[in-house]
Formats: structure tokens, sequence, C-alpha cells
């Protein structure tokens, strides 16, 4: 890997672990300024306290809410956009370049892909691009790889979140974020079939603490890297606490009786 790379994902990920927590931000530009991000500066400052590696957001916000009040944490840019008003919400388009997400300070830049849906075929070319101009700045590339179409009937079925994976990996993604599968055993296939570390996304918002620990936990048991959560921490009672947990669990392979204990805590 380059030593640009290198870099820039010691920043953004756990010296001791490896692994990493991500929080992403961005959901303002598909589904609005939601509750938990209508002060974006508040809340990076609340995550950071909670110990999360670094937070997703697009360009136009970095000025209004990275680092929170000084807290020092990872910034991941996103490339891609779409909103749940248009059209084709699955059609996500490039907004950013990555030259313009060195020149805000991003750590890293992540680009949203949808695969099986009608637009395949001009966002996996994107991705192709993108990822060749990582490598020639030395910008680490998460890929969100997401299988979402008319021929996909379960977006969380392991062998098309094996396939959508590893589409990301074969052009190039340094790092990949997926479904959780459900279960560790049928994740655990799609990690051991892509050669790039793979995260979790938070998924809809969850009944119980307990139930996104145990998610984490299992995927963390199997090999998953880490987890970019959203809704569920920034939506959170408490954003600190949850991340603690989490980081807990990402990072110092806790029990989720052992993170439940300290969120209660």
């Amino acid at each position: 890997m380059q030593i640009g790379k290198m870099v820039r994902l010691e920043r953004i990920t756990n010296r001791d672990s490896g692994n990493i927590v991500i929080i992403p931000m961005d959901h303002g530009i598909s589904i609005g300024p939601v509750k938990g991000l209508v002060n974006l500066a508040a809340m990076v400052n609340k995550v950071a306290a909670g110990g999360a590696n670094a937070v997703l957001m697009q360009k136009g916000m970095v000025p209004h809410g990275h680092r929170g009040y000084g807290r020092d944490i990872g910034l991941i840019i996103h490339m891609s956009a779409s909103t749940s008003l248009g059209p084709d919400p699955n059609d996500k388009v490039l907004v950013c370049s990555v030259e313009e997400a060195l020149k805000v300070g991003a750590d890293s830049v992540s680009v949203h892909i949808n695969v099986g849906s009608e637009t395949e075929a001009n966002q996996l070319q994107k991705l192709g691009n993108v990822a060749e101009r990582c490598t020639y700045w030395g910008m680490p590339l998460l890929a969100m790889m997401y299988p979402r179409g008319a021929k996909v009937e379960d977006q969380y079925d392991a062998e098309v979140v094996a396939h959508a994976a590893r589409v990301g990996a074969e052009l190039g993604a340094d790092m990949i974020k997926t479904n959780y599968t459900g279960d560790p055993d049928t994740f655990k296939t799609v990690v051991e079939s892509c050669p790039v570390p793979v995260i979790i996304a938070g998924g809809p918002k969850v009944d119980t603490d307990e139930e996104l620990l145990t998610m984490v936990s299992d995927a963390i048991s199997v090999g998953g890297k880490g987890v970019a959560i959203g809704r569920n921490v920034f939506q959170h009672d408490s954003p600190t606490k949850i991340v603690h947990a989490i980081a807990a669990i990402v990072h110092e392979k806790a029990s989720v009786s052992e993170a439940l204990t300290e969120l209660k805590g």
C-alpha cells in the first residue's frame, strides 16, 4: 500500500485493534436535517468524546461541523449523493472530487454504489475512476456497496452481499461498507470472500441497545473490521455513551453484556 494511504488510514483506525468506528453524518442530503444532525458540530463533539475514529460528511458541511468544538477526530468526505425526493434515490451521482476532499483535509473519501440498480453501470464506472484518483493521491477509498435493484429480492442475503462487497474490492476500494447479513455464520462468508476490510452499516433504527451491540459483536467475531453507524448513534438518547459501548466491542473485544454495563453506567 502507498505510504500516503497508510498514513491517512492510521488517522482513522485504532492503533491497537486495527479496526474502525465511523459515524456517518451525510443524511442531510438524502433525507434532510433529521433529529441529531441539526447542530452538526455538537454531534461531532459527542461522538468524538465517545471514542469514534471518524465522522463521514459531505464537503459543504466541513466548515460547519468537523472537529466540533476542537476534539480531534478523523474526517471522511462522502463523494456520492441523491435525495429521497428524486425520481430514483438509488441513482447515486458524484458531487465531489478527490482533489476537493484533499483541500478540506480529508483522511479518506467514500463512494456509494447500489449494485443491481438501473444505473449500476454508470456508478461502477465512477467508482473505478475515483479509485484511480485515490491511488494517484494516496487517498484511502471506502466503498459503500449495497445490493439494491429489481433483481435483488433480499438485500441482506449473504450471496448478494458478498457479491456487492467483492465488486468494490475488484474495482480498487481499500475498505468496504455493506449490509450485515443477520447472523455471524453468513457474514463470515462475506468477509472471507473479500480481500479488503469489511465494515457493517448500522441500518435502520433498532428497537434496543442490546440488539445493536449484538449485531456489532457478531460481525467483529467473524472478522469484520468495524462499523459505520449513523441513526442508531446520532438519534440515541446518549450518543457519547452508545459510541463508547460500540468502541469497547470493536476495539477491546468487550462482550455485549460488558458493553451494556458500561452504557448503563
